[in-house]
């Protein structure tokens, strides 16, 4: 188990790249796989977790090309870096082949509940498993409707991977989501393509739409109204070209620790501006950072532009509340808002986010556990965590301390980010764990610091 040390640094400052939205690669891959010829599939993301999405896809018979990269221009002054890029050739709707093993959705719960969705309309039997993590992750949410549309799905314990899903013929539903979710959505839209008539999807509060956008950029004649989604069964998808915007989900470390460390200046090329993904951004500055957004432009279907973070000793972060309909919006935003808590003068309070607990960790109790390690005062509950802030805490800050994320990225990467303005330097048990979404996260990071 790597360990990482964490000193306090000084500022950031320059420019990067962030790797492709872990979100999009995943739909892209599938739809690709689903659609009829070759896609090329720009700035894939490199993280565990879409690997796992393609691994699945091959052992589905989908022919793919992983190892290509290409020129990413940052700017027009800009030369650029190099982007991994995804060759699939698709063999449409009912080109998929039985697979001879279990198909392994690693620590990925997008790529096991995406993929439940299309497989459930298949003419063969397939079986969905992760690692340990993901076999404790609840999928009840998205056996439940899939079995409405006619799906044949065994689970264990009532409702736990493995998947055993016998491929049977589909009907479309309309189906109101008792939660948000994005996954589930994507799941019954995947589906959807294979069922007879139209298939609904209503959603209590939007959630990010990047399915809905990738479905129309493959040539479906996708609907929406409002907050209900609907699909035609039975539609053609036709290989594309498109290009993954940076991940907007890994932009908010950078922008946190900006925020934090006096005399920062950080430039962030090519993000993903979603409007159902960047609320975020408006929270952060409400809070007081000051973060700037230009160059807009829409590229394969969704917003992206680059994104620029100043502070300096007259910056105050003043803290906020987090509830209601804006959980489902900053869901994987959530632990490194909480992780800002202590450097804000009013702290940072999430309720209504009980889904944060069946993530890849208990993110509320391993976030408070660690937190508290260095010095913060966390109060838990049952749906979320309010994290004092300077107006309780006084002078005392973050101290060094040992930490354990317990495998789960998204608290690695925050925690680290919370460490770089403690006191004293702290060590990170099991750090490369961010290879789960984000595996050049430390290096990045160190090239932009400034000690």
């Amino acid at each position: 188990m790597a360990k990482r040390v964490i000193a306090p640094a000084g500022s950031l400052s320059g420019g990067i790249v962030l790797p492709g939205d872990k979100s999009i690669s995943h739909r892209l891959a599938i739809l690709a796989a689903l659609a009829e010829g070759p896609s090329e599939i720009r700035n894939f993301s490199p993280s565990a977790d879409c690997a796992s999405t393609l691994e699945c896809l091959q052992r589905l018979g989908i022919s793919l090309d992983a190892g290509e990269r290409a020129k990413s221009s940052r700017s027009a002054s800009d030369p650029g870096t190099t982007a991994p890029v995804v060759r699939i050739t698709g063999r449409g709707l009912g080109g998929w082949r039985e697979p001879r093993r279990t198909l392994d959705a690693g620590n990925s719960g997008t790529t096991i509940r995406l993929l439940a969705g299309a497989l459930a309309g298949q003419a063969f039997a397939s079986r969905l498993s992760g690692d340990s993590s993901l076999r404790r992750r609840p999928m009840r949410r998205v056996i439940d409707p899939l079995a409405q549309m006619g799906a044949s799905i065994r689970s264990r314990d009532g409702g736990f991977a493995p998947l055993e899903i016998s491929g049977a013929p589909l009907r479309g539903i309309e189906y109101a989501l008792p939660e948000p979710s994005a996954q589930v959505k994507s799941a019954l839209l995947l589906a959807g393509l294979f069922a007879s008539g139209t298939t609904a999807v209503i959603e209590p509060v939007r959630t990010r739409d990047h399915t809905e956008l990738a479905l129309a950029e493959f040539g479906v004649a996708i609907r929406r109204n409002g907050l209900r989604v609907e699909i035609p069964g039975g539609a053609r998808l036709g290989g594309r070209e498109m290009t993954v915007p940076g991940d907007l989900s890994a932009a908010v470390f950078f922008l946190a620790a900006a925020s934090i460390l006096p005399g920062s200046k950080l430039t962030i090329f090519g993000v993903g501006l979603n409007p159902t993904r960047s609320a975020v951004l408006d929270f952060l500055v409400q809070m007081g950072a000051a973060i700037r957004v230009k160059e807009l432009a829409e590229q394969s279907g969704e917003l992206g532009g680059e994104v620029e973070v100043a502070s300096d000793r007259s910056t105050v972060l003043r803290g906020g509340k987090i509830c209601g309909a804006e959980v489902a919006r900053m869901i994987d935003e959530l632990p490194m808002l909480a992780a800002l808590g202590p450097y804000t003068q009013e702290g940072i309070e999430i309720r209504d986010a009980r889904e944060l607990r069946v993530k890849e960790s208990d993110r509320i109790a391993v976030l408070a556990e660690n937190l508290r390690r260095m010095g913060a005062r966390v109060e838990e509950f049952e749906d979320g965590l309010r994290v004092a802030g300077r107006a309780e805490m006084g002078s005392s800050g973050l101290q060094g301390a040992e930490l354990d994320p317990r495998g789960d990225h998204r608290l690695a990467m925050a925690l680290a980010v919370a460490a770089l303005g403690g006191r004293g330097a702290s060590t990170i048990r099991g750090a490369e764990c961010v290879a789960v979404s984000y595996p050049d996260f430390f290096a990045q990071l160190d090239s932009v610091l400034r000690r």
